[in-house]
């Protein structure tokens, strides 16, 4: 595995070769380098085209993460740091991050169930604990 390769999980590798970058200006602060470094950086991956994911995976990225991809390319800005190398790994990371987290199966429905008799009477007897306390606060009634 390469270094600029993304592991999302152990079965799962994004190859550099996907991945598609721009550079650009960081907005904010940055002094005398401000206007001259390229720091800010655009992480573009194209998941509909994608080969190393199989038909489930794709499925689970178009779905989850509809609101983020704009024809099936996934962009992710960094500009946190004020080198682009640093921007660079950020980007890599909520990349591999975003990813292992849409491909995830989903979890198991929820078995309804109801509360044990035991837990119904304790909460019944806390109730009437905290009535019992509220009551000996009142003024006597003649």
């Amino acid at each position: 595995m390469a270094d600029s390769d993304v592991r999302v999980t152990a079965a799962l590798v994004i190859p550099a070769s996907e991945l598609s970058w721009r550079f650009s200006r960081s907005s904010g602060p940055g002094g005398q380098g401000v206007n001259t470094a390229d720091s800010r950086v655009e992480l573009m991956w194209d998941a509909a085209a994608s080969a190393v994911l199989s038909d489930v995976q794709r499925e689970r990225i178009v779905d989850r993460l509809d609101g983020r991809l704009v024809d099936g390319v996934l962009t992710i800005a960094a500009s946190e740091h004020r080198n682009q190398l640093r921007n660079r790994d950020a980007a890599r990371a909520r990349l591999a991050a975003l990813v292992a987290e849409a491909v995830r199966p989903p979890a198991p429905p929820r078995r309804a169930t109801k509360p044990t008799r035991g837990s119904k009477e304790r909460r019944l007897q806390a109730k009437q604990r905290r009535t019992d306390v509220k009551r000996m606060r009142q003024r006597p009634t003649d």
